[in-house]
C-alpha cells in the first residue's frame, strides 16, 4: 500500500496539542497540564475508534477516508483551541510546564535528579528500539496484526472465516488505533509507537494520582520511576502487544475518579469517564476489573458530595434526592458513552456467536470456572508466585512447593483445568526478561507493602489525605481480588495484571516518600530528641530505608537490562536490532521460520497464484503471509486475495479449496493434506508448506 497519505499523520499530533490547550482545567486543579493531556488523549482515542466503526459500517475503510476524517478533526480541535485562546488571551498554555521544569532544575535534589534522569534515559532508549524494531510479538503474528490486514483488504469490519478465532473475538481497540497508522503510512513501521506512547501515558498518570493523594514532587517521581523501570513496561513499550494501552486507559479512569472525591463532576468529566471506560472495554475486557472499583469509588464519592449540600462552585440541585438522581444520571451517562464505543463490536459478537463475549471456547478458556474461596486462594497464590518470581531457583522452588502444599491442604488440585489455562502447568520460570511473561518482584513487593500500609496506617503516609488514600487502596485491592477471582492462572498472566501494577504504584511511591521523609527528619532533629528515641526504632527505620534504596537501585538495573538484553527486541547480544536484518527481526522468536515462509511465498508467486488459501491452527502465524504475498517485495501482489480454508465461525463458511490457485500451510502437515484437492502437490519444510495444482 502506498505511503502517499503519510503527511496526514501530522493532523492527529497537532490536533492533540490543540486539545491540550483547549481542554485545560481551571486554576486550582491538581496537575492541570497532566489532566489536559488525559482529556486530549481520551478525545483522540474515542474519535479514532468512532471513525473506524463509522467508516467500517459504510464499507469505506480506506486511506483517503481516514485522512479526511483526521483533517476534519484537526479543524475542529483548532477551532476549540482558538475559542479558548480568545477567552483567555493572556494565557500561555505551555508556560506552567516550562516554569516547573526550570524550577525543577534549580531546586531538585540529587535523588530527584537521578530518578528523573533514569526515567528519561529509559524512555529515549525505548523510543529508539520502538523505531528500529519490526513488529515481532508472537500474538501479533497470530491475530493482532492479521486482523488489521483483513480490514484493509475488505475495507470494512465484517467478521471473516478464519481458523484463528482470536482474530474476530478478542476486542480490537488497540488494533483500531494501529489501523489508522496502517492506512496512512502503508505499513507497520510505526506500530510500536502506540505502546510507547501508552507507556508515557502511564508515567504521567501514576504521577498525577500521587499528586491527587497528597504526594509531592519526589513521590511523583518515585511512582513514575517504579513503573518506568519495571521490565514488563520497558519491554512492552517497544511492542505491538495491548497491555500498556489498556493499563493507560484504566489509569485514566482512576485519576478521573479521584477528581470526583471532593467535588461534583461536570458534564465534561462524565463524558471523559465514559470514554475511558469504553476504550478499556473495546481494548481488553480484563481492564474493566480495574475500572469497576474506581467507578464505584467515584459514584459513592459523588453521593457523599451531593449529600453534603451545595458549595460556592456548585449551586443547589434539589436537595439530597436531587443529588442522588444527578449521580444516578451521571452514572448512566458514563455507561452510555462507554457503550457507544464498545457496543458495535459487542453487537457483531452477538450476531455471530449468540453472546457478546464470543464463542464458548473463549468464555471458558480464560475466565475461572470455579469461584469457591479455596480455588480463589490457590489461584491468587499462583498468580502472585509468577508475578514475583526471581532468578533465585531455590526460592522459586520452595515457594511453589509451599503453594502446592496449601492447595492440597484446602482440597484443590493446583493444576485443575477450571482454574488453570489450557494445558499449562504451574509453576513456570517467569523472571527472564521476555515481554510476554517477565515478573516484577521488586515493584510488586513495594506495591504490596505500600498497599497494606495505605489500608492499615494511611495517616503515616499521607496525613492530610488519609481518607482518600485508604479509599483508593481499597479500590486497588478490590481490583486485584476481582482479577484473581475471575482470571485463570497462566504462564503469561503477568501481562494481564499490568494494569493493577500501574494502579498500585502510587501507593508504593507514597509510602517510600514518607519513609525517606521520616528518615530525613530524624537526621535533622537535635541530639536531645534523638537520644530520647528508642534505638531499635531508629535502627529499624535505617534498615527499611537501606532496603528501599537497594530495591530502587535493583529496579533501575532491571530496567536497563530489559531494554538492553530483553527478548524479543534487544540492543545488545545475539539478535540485536543493530545487527539483525529487518526480516530476521520479525522471526527472532522462531528464527528457522524466516526462510521457510520466504521459500513457500516464492513458490506460490512463481506459480502465478492470484487467490491463495490458508491452512493453519489456532496459534499459528498468519501475518508473514500478508507481508510476503500482498505487499512485500519481491513476491507480493496488491491484487492477490488471501482466504481461509477453515473457519471456526458457524455462519462464516470457509472458502472452497478448489476455488484457489495455491495453498499455504503452517503447523500440522496432515491437516493441510486433508484439505488438498485431488492431484495437488504438497511440499513442506519444517513448519511451513505450500501446495499448487498439477501443471
Amino acid at each position: 500500500m502506498s505511503a502517499a497519505w503519510s503527511p496526514v499523520l501530522v493532523a492527529p499530533a497537532v490536533a492533540f496539542a490543540a486539545l491540550v490547550h483547549a481542554l485545560r482545567p481551571p486554576a486550582g486543579t491538581t496537575a492541570p497540564l497532566r489532566l489536559a493531556v488525559v482529556r486530549a488523549a481520551l478525545t483522540v482515542g474515542a474519535y479514532a475508534v468512532l471513525v473506524v466503526e463509522g467508516l467500517g459500517a459504510l464499507g469505506a475503510l480506506t486511506a483517503p477516508a481516514v485522512a479526511l476524517a483526521w483533517l476534519l478533526f484537526l479543524a475542529g480541535a483548532g477551532a476549540l483551541a482558538g475559542l479558548r485562546r480568545r477567552r483567555s488571551p493572556d494565557h500561555r498554555p505551555w508556560a506552567p510546564a516550562v516554569d516547573r521544569l526550570r524550577d525543577f532544575r534549580r531546586t531538585a535534589t540529587r535523588g530527584e535528579l537521578l530518578l528523573a534522569g533514569g526515567i528519561g534515559v529509559l524512555v529515549l532508549a525505548e523510543l529508539v528500539v520502538a523505531l528500529l524494531a519490526e513488529p515481532n510479538n508472537f500474538d501479533s503474528q497470530t491475530y493482532h496484526l492479521p486482523k488489521i490486514e483483513r480490514w484493509v483488504a475488505q475495507a470494512d469490519l465484517t467478521p471473516w472465516p478464519t481458523a484463528i478465532h482470536r482474530q474476530v473475538t478478542i476486542p480490537p481497540g488497540a488494533e483500531y488505533l494501529l489501523l489508522h497508522l496502517r492506512l496512512l503510512t502503508g505499513g507497520d513501521a510505526l506500530y510500536n509507537l502506540l505502546q510507547w506512547a501508552a507507556g508515557i501515558g502511564c508515567l504521567l498518570l501514576v504521577a498525577r494520582i500521587v499528586a491527587q493523594l497528597g504526594g509531592g514532587r519526589r513521590a511523583q517521581l518515585l511512582a513514575a520511576f517504579l513503573i518506568g523501570t519495571t521490565p514488563m513496561v520497558t519491554l512492552q513499550a517497544t511492542s505491538t502487544q495491548t497491555d500498556l494501552v489498556v493499563a493507560a486507559w484504566t489509569a485514566c479512569v482512576a485519576t478521573l475518579a479521584l477528581d470526583g472525591l471532593r467535588r461534583r463532576a461536570t458534564a465534561g468529566e462524565v463524558l471523559a469517564l465514559g470514554a475511558a471506560t469504553g476504550l478499556i472495554a473495546i481494548t481488553k475486557t480484563s481492564g474493566l476489573l480495574g475500572a469497576a472499583p474506581m467507578l464505584v469509588l467515584w459514584g459513592v464519592a459523588q453521593l457523599r458530595v451531593t449529600a453534603a449540600g451545595p458549595t460556592p462552585a456548585a449551586p443547589p440541585d434539589g436537595g439530597r434526592l436531587g443529588g442522588t438522581l444527578r449521580t444516578v444520571g451521571a452514572s448512566v451517562a458514563v455507561l452510555l458513552v462507554a457503550a457507544t464505543l464498545a457496543g458495535p463490536f459487542l453487537i457483531r459478537m452477538t450476531a455471530d456467536f449468540d453472546h457478546p463475549l464470543g464463542p464458548p471456547r473463549l468464555r471458558e478458556s480464560v475466565p475461572m470456572q470455579r469461584h469457591d474461596p479455596q480455588s480463589i486462594l490457590v489461584n491468587g497464590l499462583r498468580i502472585a508466585h509468577t508475578a514475583l518470581d526471581t532468578p533465585i531457583a531455590p526460592l522459586r522452588d520452595a515457594s511453589a512447593a509451599a503453594i502446592e502444599a496449601v492447595a492440597r491442604l484446602v482440597g484443590v488440585d493446583p493444576q485443575d483445568r477450571a482454574i488453570t489455562f489450557g494445558t499449562t502447568t504451574f509453576p513456570v520460570r517467569s523472571w527472564y526478561p521476555d515481554e510476554d511473561r517477565v515478573a516484577f518482584p521488586l515493584a510488586g513487593t513495594l506495591c504490596l507493602i505500600g498497599g497494606a500500609l495505605a489500608l492499615l496506617r494511611p495517616r503515616r503516609i499521607a496525613p492530610a489525605h488519609a481518607g482518600a488514600l485508604r479509599a483508593y487502596a481499597v479500590a486497588v485491592g478490590v481490583a486485584v481480588l476481582l482479577h484473581v477471582s475471575t482470571i485463570k492462572w497462566q504462564p503469561w498472566g503477568n501481562r494481564l495484571i499490568l494494569f493493577a501494577l500501574v494502579l498500585a504504584a502510587p501507593l508504593a511511591a507514597l509510602w517510600l516518600d514518607a519513609l525517606f521523609g521520616r528518615r530525613a527528619r530524624s537526621r535533622a532533629e537535635d541530639g536531645a530528641v534523638e537520644a530520647d528515641r528508642p534505638p531499635k526504632a531508629t535502627g529499624r527505620r535505617s534498615v527499611a530505608v537501606g532496603l528501599a534504596v537497594v530495591m530502587l537501585a535493583g529496579s533501575a538495573l532491571a530496567g536497563v537490562l530489559a531494554i538492553s538484553y530483553g527478548f524479543p527486541r534487544r540492543l545488545v547480544g545475539a539478535g540485536s536490532l543493530l545487527t539483525t536484518s529487518d526480516w530476521d527481526t520479525r522471526f527472532l522468536r522462531r528464527p528457522h521460520w524466516a526462510e521457510e515462509f520466504r521459500w513457500a511465498a516464492r513458490q506460490v508467486d512463481e506459480a502465478g497464484a492470484r487467490r491463495v488459501g490458508l491452512v493453519q491452527q489456532n496459534d499459528n502465524w498468519e501475518y508473514p503471509w500478508w507481508l510476503l504475498l500482498r505487499d512485500g517485495a519481491p513476491y507480493g501482489r496488491s491484487d492477490r486475495e488471501i482466504v481461509a480454508l477453515q473457519s471456526v465461525l458457524p455462519d462464516r463458511p470457509a472458502a472452497d479449496p478448489g476455488s484457489v490457485d495455491a495453498i499455504v500451510c503452517t503447523g500440522n502437515r496432515d491437516v493441510c493434506a486433508d484439505l488438498l484437492p485431488d492431484g495437488w502437490r504438497l511440499e513442506f519444510r519444517g513448519y511451513v508448506g505450500y501446495a499448487v495444482p498439477p501443471t
